[in-house]
């Protein structure tokens, strides 16, 4: 009798502790699963805009329509003579020092990595030429191709003179400009030395070769450069430099010096750059012979302009 009575309260206090248990998991599970489902009603409560991402950067005034691949170079200058590789094209006409009107244009196609192609033509018109006022129109197109340090450029130009047929030419060349702002770790060129080499395939059967540095001077929040030049040139087996009929046509020919001053009309006009950029340009330039049995002239000339560049 005794044992059963013990055995039937072994039993309660089971059943008894199990409720418990079971009663004790009811209370403590919602405790726990409330955070989840609270989770979804609070993330409906965050603000449409909030990201973890960064918002967009807003547009930079460089930033404009012409982000494509091709650009655009036009200018318009007034110089006081054509001189063109230490020759003046007016030799011989009375008034050679009247104004000449000159215009070069070049459009130029980004390919990226691949080398650049571009066309271009230069126009003088001299007021007082009295066989034709357009004296010289020189078209050429070639390739442009940026392979830092190195920067190469061939093409062809074609020189083209109105009522003056037998000067008519044409030439291939080649130009290597070094960007030594690899050398010396700068953000822009020191001198930017290159050398230029062209061939006269149609009249002369001639070579011209030239080799020049430049250095620009910024100052800064200004809006202006000031561009410092220096070249010197070298022709081979090249009749058109010759003074005299199977003459000398060989050796070094001429040496130039020269400023160029550029001012930002962007600068001074407050224009955002993406409508393109508007440049006043100033040059002045010296050449001599450095050999008086080739030909080439002593010349101080010079002029001002307006530049454009989309």
């Amino acid at each position: 009798m005794q044992a059963r009575v013990q055995t039937g309260l072994l039993a309660t206090t089971i059943l008894v502790a199990a409720t418990a248990a079971a009663a004790a998991r009811a209370q403590v599970t919602p405790a726990v699963a409330a955070p989840d489902l609270a989770a979804p009603a609070a993330l409906t409560l965050l603000p449409e805009d909030q990201s973890v991402y960064a918002p967009p950067a807003p547009p930079r005034e460089d930033e404009g329509v012409n982000a494509g691949g091709v650009n655009f170079d036009l200018s318009f200058r007034y110089a006081t003579d054509n001189v063109y590789r230490g020759v003046s094209r007016s030799e011989g006409i009375a008034k050679r020092h009247n104004p000449n009107y000159q215009f070069d244009g070049r459009l130029d196609f980004d390919l990226g990595k691949l080398p650049h192609p571009f066309i271009g033509a230069f126009v003088n018109i001299h007021s007082s030429d009295p066989i034709s006022r357009f004296q010289e129109v020189r078209p050429y197109v070639g390739l442009n191709w940026n392979l830092r340090p190195f920067i190469v450029e061939g093409g062809n130009i074609t020189y083209i003179f109105p009522e003056r047929d037998e000067l008519n030419t044409g030439e291939a060349y080649a130009k290597v400009t070094f960007d030594d702002s690899w050398l010396f770790r700068t953000d822009t060129p020191i001198v930017s030395p290159y050398v230029y080499g062209a061939y006269d395939y149609d009249k002369y059967s001639g070579f011209y070769i030239e080799a020049g540095i430049s250095h620009d001077f910024v100052f800064e929040n200004t809006g202006f450069t000031l561009t410092a030049l220096a070249n010197i040139a070298y022709v081979y087996n090249n009749p058109f430099f010759s003074t005299t009929p199977k003459g000398k046509d060989t050796g070094l020919q001429h040496y130039e010096i020269g400023l160029i001053g550029n001012y930002s009309l962007n600068h001074a006009f407050h224009l955002s750059p993406r409508h393109g950029t508007f440049t006043l340009q100033g040059f002045l330039y010296f050449d001599d012979r450095t050999s008086s049995d080739l030909r080439a002239d002593i010349q101080l000339w010079g002029g001002a302009g307006i530049g454009f560049h989309y």
